[in-house]
């Protein structure tokens, strides 16, 4: 199976950063505050692979920097420190070594992502298909005629109603727009997407709607995903690994269902625990 992401020592520090900022955080000092110079260590030394057609899921609880991840791989942030390189066919791409416009490239057309607030990923000011358009014009598919094709097609993949193709996104229900935010993330058939809590505070039958509908796109477009959650029911249902985060580390990884069965950590211990 090929590779598609490898990430190694990923590091994000906010704030000044001191020579004592990793010593003095993480789950064994139940913190990621630095009480030297105020800093807070969102992640530290993060490393993981990614193939195609894998969903890796990232679970922990606020505040343990899984969030975090995706933002740095999505050029939302830059991290303090770490590498990443994404496999595209034959070439790949030293991620955090590129300049602005090659970063912007790659997020426009070889990266989706779907946030957990869809305002994040969608704009309001035009209609649901106008978000697609947006996105599809960016690509070499420039014909208008096109565009609003593959924009049917990408509405009625995820279920939208094509009546409603020139609605405003605000006229639509948190799942609806969720689904018009991943119809916009597969708008270019990126190899890599990022789901970052997607289904919170969407009703349970909504949920299970969407987190079918991401296995389905999984499945036929053998798109590689990482999906951070908090919610084990999705880690269970969409990953087949995991890794655990507490205060910005990884504390444990391996096969969903072995973390899931027989954690190994006592704070994995206690989250499956609770989730029973």
């Amino acid at each position: 199976m090929n590779k598609v992401l490898e990430v190694r020592g990923l590091s994000k520090i906010y704030g000044p950063g001191c020579a004592s900022c990793v010593e003095s955080t993480g789950p064994e000092k139940e913190t990621n505050l630095c009480p030297h110079c105020g800093s807070v260590v969102a992640l530290h030394d993060v490393s993981f692979d990614l193939h195609e057609g894998e969903i890796l899921g990232v679970m922990g609880e606020s505040g343990s920097g899984k969030s975090t991840v995706v933002k740095n791989l999505y050029f939302d942030q830059m991290p303090s420190s770490g590498e990443a390189t994404f496999f595209d066919a034959d070439k790949q791409h030293d991620l955090f070594c590129l300049n602005a416009a090659r970063q912007r490239w790659l997020r426009n057309h070889r990266f989706g992502m779907v946030y957990q607030n869809p305002h994040l990923g969608l704009n309001f000011n035009i209609s649901a298909g106008g978000n697609i358009a947006e996105r599809l014009l960016m690509s070499d598919l420039m014909d208008y005629g096109q565009i609003r094709e593959r924009a049917k097609a990408l509405l009625a993949r995820t279920e939208v109603l094509l009546s409603r193709m020139d609605d405003l996104p605000g006229n639509f229900s948190g799942g609806m727009q969720q689904r018009v935010q991943i119809a916009k993330a597969l708008a270019t058939q990126p190899p890599l997407l990022y789901l970052d809590e997607v289904t919170t505070g969407l009703d349970l039958s909504v949920q299970a709607r969407i987190l079918d509908l991401i296995l389905e796109i999984q499945q036929e477009l053998k798109t590689a995903m990482v999906v951070v959650t908090h919610d084990l029911g999705v880690i269970r249902l969409l990953a087949g690994r995991a890794i655990v985060m507490k205060y910005g580390r990884i504390i444990e990884s391996g096969l969903t269902d072995q973390i899931l069965e027989d954690p190994q950590h006592a704070y994995t211990q206690r989250l499956v625990a609770s989730a029973l």
